[in-house]
Parts: structure tokens; C-alpha cells; sequence
């Protein structure tokens, strides 16, 4: 795959760590890809972000992937992945890949061995089936798209 080829820089930090170029990066990149490619008006500003973890894959001076780790009890009882979201410049690359086993090494690492939780696109459940998480509940909309909770067990 050609994901070999591309060297990421990974780098996990707390809301307050963010340097203001780390955190102008990632504003820019989920409203690049949330709020300008799936067309969704919604408030990405959610007062979490404060609370989180922030998982940022780099390469060289452009930020490739995005996820946002989310302690228990803040979007749902268990600890959550969100904002997941890959720059178009690098998708089909295997770059979704590694930012979820990175995902998954981080919160392993910050919140134990823990049950996570996920609002996934429907689309993209074989993806996340890859990675051990299973559908849980009923088909929803947010923001015009249709989603489901997936849950992988500890």
C-alpha cells in the first residue's frame, strides 16, 4: 500500500498544549472537510474541544489527519473518537488507517483498556469494522448525514 511510503509526524495534546498554529491547522481542516465538502452547517465549536485530547498526523507542514479523543462522559458514557477526518490531498492513501490505529494506541495509552465509542458516517462502517468497532442501535441524522453508534469493546 502506499501508505508505507508517506512519513507522518504524530503528535497527541491536550487543548491548552496546542500551539495556535496546531490549533488554527485543525479548525481549518475540519471546516474544510465538515463544513465545506459534506456541506454541513453546524457548530464545530462545541465547548468540548477544551476537554479532549487532540491527535494530529502531520506531513511536513500540512496537516494530513485529524481525530479528536474524548474522555468518557462527554459525548457518550464511554470514551469516543471523533472528528475523524483525513485532508483530501491524502485520502486513498492509507492515511485513515494509521490515524485510527494511532486513535486507538492514544486513548489505549491516556484513558486504559476502555470501551470506545463512535457516531460513524453509515458509509464508512466497513472501515471502522476493520478496527474492531461494531453497529450498535438505529440508523440517525446529524447534520443531514446518515450515521450510526458503533462500539468497540474493551
Amino acid at each position: 500500500m502506499a501508505h508505507n511510503l508517506i512519513n507522518y509526524i504524530q503528535r497527541c495534546k491536550a487543548f491548552y498544549d496546542l500551539t495556535n498554529i496546531e490549533l488554527y491547522a485543525i479548525m481549518r481542516l475540519r471546516n474544510e472537510v465538515f463544513v465545506v465538502e459534506q456541506n454541513c452547517a453546524f457548530q464545530d465549536a462545541d465547548n468540548k474541544d477544551q476537554k479532549c485530547y487532540h491527535l494530529m498526523l502531520w506531513q511536513d507542514s500540512m496537516l494530513a489527519a485529524y481525530a479528536r479523543l474524548v474522555p468518557a462522559g462527554l459525548s457518550y458514557k464511554e470514551v469516543s473518537i471523533g472528528r475523524i477526518i483525513t485532508s483530501a490531498a491524502v485520502r486513498r492513501t492509507g492515511t485513515g488507517s494509521i490515524l485510527m490505529q494511532h486513535a486507538l494506541e492514544e486513548c489505549q495509552r491516556l484513558f486504559g483498556n476502555t470501551s470506545i465509542r463512535i457516531g460513524a458516517q453509515v458509509y464508512a462502517q466497513p472501515f471502522y469494522a476493520k478496527f474492531g468497532f461494531k453497529a450498535e442501535g438505529e440508523v440517525y441524522d446529524e447534520d443531514g448525514i446518515p450515521h450510526i453508534e458503533m462500539v468497540r469493546t474493551a
